[in-house]
């Protein structure tokens, strides 16, 4: 029987792809969008593609009911996303991220769909005390930003306590990079890609910490495999979503940037501000469900520099191109 999913943020940067990968597998698609980011060709792109877009935000009980009405999945993507938009509005970003991810989890209880996927993400492991040892999905949770602890709890709440018939599954993504219909330059890769490119002077400020990176194609792969996979496999459980050799410095993806390309300058600047410093773990989802990436961080940066090159992203600065002024 045809099975249909609700992706929340689904005009967004992996919301896009998530949409296109269900489709490809034969589901009914509906996406749920404020187009907060004045994603009006995102939106076209998507009824051109058969995807049913239901305009409006989680936070509204009536946008909430249409886009639940006949669900059987739900994709949660939609969020004030990553800690500097969090930090610019904290009100906006609890409203969003905590009340409207709760109240979505209970009218999606209410209504009798099956299965969500959750959106977190690996920040919440925060400071390792040994960043050089990746950390697995027991591994303790240490979140020093606002974005990461209102996902800390989300997680909690789906695993510890019972939304039956709902069975939820939370997935803790990388860092995302790489090209998708709704493009950002806000994250790192693309960021120092682009800046690079542009002739620009980088200044990077803790060049020496570990983050994991994933591509959004990648981390679309794994939302539609979870969902293709049994629920007895999945259900309340979290997975790491990556592959455990794509941790990286900062300092390694500048180096990485340079191999391709000799345009711009770089300075290392220090500076504590930030003490995110973590090496992840991905071998449960590559052990348990036989997930692998298919792109690597030196493949992501040779997408966005030919996308660049092609002029693909109009201007490249844009406003469009970022989730934070």
């Amino acid at each position: 029987m045809e099975r249909t999913a609700l992706v929340t943020g689904g005009a967004g940067y992996i919301g896009m792809l998530a949409c296109a990968e269900l489709a490809a597998g034969g589901r009914r698609v509906r996406a749920l969008d404020n187009l907060l980011h004045g994603q009006r060709e995102q939106a076209d792109q998507l009824r051109a593609q058969g995807v049913e877009l239901v305009e409006g935000d989680i936070r509204d009980p009536d946008a909430r009911a249409r886009a639940l009405a006949g669900v059987d999945e739900v994709v949660h993507l939609a969020a004030i996303v990553g800690d500097p938009a969090c930090a610019v509005d904290p009100a906006l970003a609890h409203e969003v991220n905590v009340e409207g991810s709760r109240a979505l989890v209970r009218d999606a209880r209410e209504a009798g769909v099956a299965r969500m996927v959750f959106a977190s993400t690996c920040s919440n492991y925060g400071r390792m005390a040994d960043p050089t040892v990746p950390i697995t999905e027991d591994g303790e949770l240490a979140p020093v930003s606002l974005y990461a602890e209102q996902k800390v709890g989300i997680e909690r709440a789906l695993l510890e306590d019972d939304f039956a018939p709902l069975l939820p599954t939370c997935l803790r993504f990388a860092t995302v990079y790489g090209v998708a219909p709704r493009m950002r330059f806000d994250l790192t890769v693309n960021e120092f890609t682009r800046d690079l490119w542009a002739g620009k002077h980088l200044e990077v400020f803790g060049e020496q910490f570990w983050r994991p990176y994933a591509h959004v194609r990648d981390v679309a792969r794994a939302v539609v495999l979870v969902l293709d996979t049994e629920v007895e496999r999945v259900g309340r459980r979290v997975f790491n979503v990556g592959r455990s050799g794509e941790n990286y410095r900062k300092l390694d993806l500048v180096e990485e940037i340079r191999r391709q390309t000799d345009r711009g300058e770089v300075s290392y600047v220090a500076r504590t501000e930030d003490p995110r410093d973590y090496k992840v773990s991905f071998d449960r989802i590559r052990a348990e469900l036989g997930f692998e990436t298919l792109m690597t961080v030196p493949d992501g940066i040779a997408e966005v520099l030919a996308g660049l090159e092609a002029g693909r992203f109009g201007d490249a600065f844009a406003r469009a191109h970022r989730n934070t002024d």
